[in-house]
Order: structure tokens, then sequence, then C-alpha cells
């Protein structure tokens, strides 16, 4: 009864829905920031460090990781202590490790840097999905996340115009000294603007029994089991294309760091043009069909892609593929992130981190394996074609069977209710 009651409460207290898209959005990109913003210096990066393209590639690979496996501590330790202070220790750990990477000697150093700026910048993924789960369900909670992706969509726009700028004024290091400042900048606001949203009824006690517990009731869930596998291979389209579209673009296709930073936004607004198609359609379909939809086409697209590089098409061909793979992404991912979460709002910041650690780990092991044996546009299209392929066919028969058996148990996906 007192849980019910703190839990109605802290959804009574909520910031304004604009004000809270505009704060959480922001938490959120922080990390993948780190990634974005000096994407048009990878190949700079490599020649100053004495290091092979594959090993530049590999500072986002590490990067990524962080990203993937800090949500496990994030988000259980959200569930025990609230939302704030992991997120406060999270950002403020980022920033001091903007600096440790601007002054890295070699690329060893680098890597591990990149590796711990990950894990502290994951708490800003995780956290922000667990208190839009606090506060929002069902089909309100995949509009909440499109309209997230406003926010934290517009770092890929952003960053690599303002990195390939930066280019022009500053090195790599620089660059990871403008991040410092981001961080700081983020830590302000998340202690002024960020309510708690996990009352403390409702939060567990910790240990690893807790844990176990959680873990085994997500585990036994069919349909978080199915998302998460269909994310995890979407992840690795999404991080083959950001991994090595710089390589292919710039020196495959001659694009200059400031031209590969345009194309780059564009792709970029493409995404946030399909989420915001998902929050308008969602109401009416609900987040299913719109995940399928999402799932699907990216497939369609890879496989035209993959298609059209085996015939030799130019870079305005490779573009648009880009951008239309981009648009069915947002198309489909927020509302894989509703359904997955529609059984756990009791341990929203655990499930969140295994979903987001799916959608983070596999595709930076994925794409360094396929880069090692020379980044092109054919190696490129390929890991994208097969692995957009499999999700869709994990969204098809396993997503799909699981939430309509959802359904039928009466606990509809779209329902509102916790």
């Amino acid at each position: 009864m007192g849980t019910g009651l703190a839990v109605r409460a802290a959804r009574r207290a909520r910031p304004g829905r604009w004000r809270l898209m505009l704060v959480l959005g922001a938490i959120e990109a922080f990390g993948p920031l780190s990634m974005d913003v000096y994407l048009p210096q990878l190949p700079h990066l490599a020649a100053s460090l004495g290091a092979s393209d594959a090993l530049a590639q590999a500072t986002m690979s590490a990067c990524m990781i962080g990203l993937g496996a800090g949500q496990l501590i994030a988000g259980p330790l959200s569930d025990r202590f609230g939302r704030r202070r992991p997120l406060m220790v999270g950002i403020a750990a980022f920033a001091v490790l903007s600096v440790v990477c601007a002054l890295a000697p070699t690329i060893e150093v680098l890597l591990g840097a990149r590796l711990l700026q990950g894990f502290a910048g994951s708490a800003g993924i995780v956290i922000s999905l667990a208190v839009a789960r606090d506060l929002f369900s069902g089909t309100e909670l995949s509009r909440m996340l499109s309209l997230l992706l406003l926010v934290s969509g517009s770092a890929p726009v952003v960053a690599p115009l303002i990195g390939g700028q930066l280019a022009r004024v500053m090195d790599w290091r620089g660059v990871f000294g403008v991040l410092a400042g981001v961080g700081i900048l983020l830590l302000a606001i998340a202690a002024i603007a960020l309510p708690e949203s996990l009352p403390r009824p409702s939060r567990h006690a910790g240990g690893m029994r807790v844990l176990g517990r959680h873990l085994a009731t997500i585990g036994r869930d069919r349909l978080f089991v199915a998302v998460l596998c269909a994310t995890a291979l979407s992840g690795v389209a999404f991080f083959t294309y950001l991994s090595m579209s710089t390589f292919v673009l710039e020196q495959q296709f001659g694009l200059t760091p400031q031209l590969f930073s345009l194309v780059f936004a564009i792709n970029a607004v493409c995404s946030i043009g399909g989420a915001q198609v998902s929050r308008v359609l969602v109401g009416r379909t609900g987040p299913l069909r719109m995940f399928l939809a999402g799932s699907i086409g990216a497939a369609v697209v890879a496989a035209a892609f993959l298609g059209g590089v085996a015939l030799g098409v130019g870079v305005a061909g490779v573009v648009v593929a880009l951008a239309a793979s981009l648009f069915a992404s947002g198309l489909g991912g927020p509302n894989g992130s509703a359904l997955a979460l529609t059984h756990h709002g009791a341990r929203a910041g655990t499930a969140a981190a295994f979903l987001g650690c799916g959608q983070f780990l596999l595709g930076p092991i994925v794409a360094p394996i396929v880069g090692s044996g020379g980044i092109t546009a054919l190696s490129m299209a390929v890991t994208m074609a097969v692995a957009s392929g499999c999700g869709a066919l994990v969204a098809w028969f396993a997503v799909r069977p699981a939430a309509r058996a959802t359904e039928h148990a009466g606990m509809p996906v779209r329902a509102r209710s916790r």
C-alpha cells in the first residue's frame, strides 16, 4: 500500500513532459556523444599515435563495451539507491576520464581510458531509461522514448558537425578537453533539474539474492529475451555503420571530415524522423507493429545497400541507403524498449541495464573482427545486411508471438498500467 502511494506521488511530482524530455535526452546522450564528436578525427588519431586504422577504430569499441557493461552496474545500483546518486557519480567520472583521454600518451592508454569513460557514460543511458519507465508505461512510454530521441538523437547531428569544425582549430586531444567541459555542464543540469523518480519504498534492499531474483524474473520473460536478442543484432548493424562509415566515406569515397560530418548529421536527422513518425502512429498501431515495421524495414534497406555496393553504386547511393537504415532504426527502437520493459516497472534499472548491455556489447565485438580484414563499403554492407536480416527474423518469429501472448494473458502492450 505504502509503495503504491509513493509511486503515485512520484508520478504526480514529475516535471513537465517537455522539460523531462530535455533533461533526460541530454543525460542519455552524453555517453554516445564521446564517440560521435571525434569521429571525423579517427584517421588523424591513428596517425598521431602511430596506430593502425583498426586500433583507432578499437577506441570506439572500447568505449562502446564500457557503455554496455557499465549498465550492468549502474542499473541495479539505481534500483537500490535511487536514480540520482549513481547518475551524478557517472557524470563526474565521465568528465575526469575525458581529461585522461586528452592526455593519453599511447594508443594503449587511450584504449583503457576509453573503456572506463564508457563505464562512466553508461549511467546516463540506463538511468534515463529507468526514470522514463518509473513515470510512464505502455504506449505513453513509447511516446516518451520517441520524444527523448529528439534530444539524444540530436547529439549525432550536432556532435560530428562540431567535431568537423573543431578539427580546423584543434587536434583530437582538444576534442576530449571539450568533452570534459560538457560533462561538467551536464552534472550541473542533472543536479538542478532532475528530481528523484524512484521513491524509497520502491527501492530494493540490495545484495546478490535480490539481484538474483530480479535476473531470474527477467530471464523468464519471453518478451524481454526476444526483444533483447533482436535489438542486440540491430546494435551490430548500427555500430558497424558508426565505426566504419568514417573510413569508407572519407578514404574510399574521398569525403572531407567536414562533408562527412554533414552526411552523418543528415543520417541522424533521419533517425530522429523515424522516432517521431513512431510517436505519431504508435497510439493507433501499438508498439509491436511499429517495432516490426522498423526491424523489417532495416533488413530490406540493408539488403538493398549490399546489392548496390556489389553493383558498384557511387557515394550518393551509399549515403541514401545509410539514411534509410537510420530512419528504420529510429522507427523501431523506442518501441523495442517499451515492449521489453512491459513487465518490469518494479526493476526498471536492472531490466534497462540488460537491454542496453545487449545493444552495446555485441556490435563492438563483431565490427572490429570484420574490420581487421580491411574496412570497405562491401565489408560494411555485408555485416549490416546479415545483422539486420537476423534481427528481423528474431522480431517476427520471437518478439511477435511473445508480445501477442502477453496481450492474450490480459497484459496488453498498449496498456498504461504499471
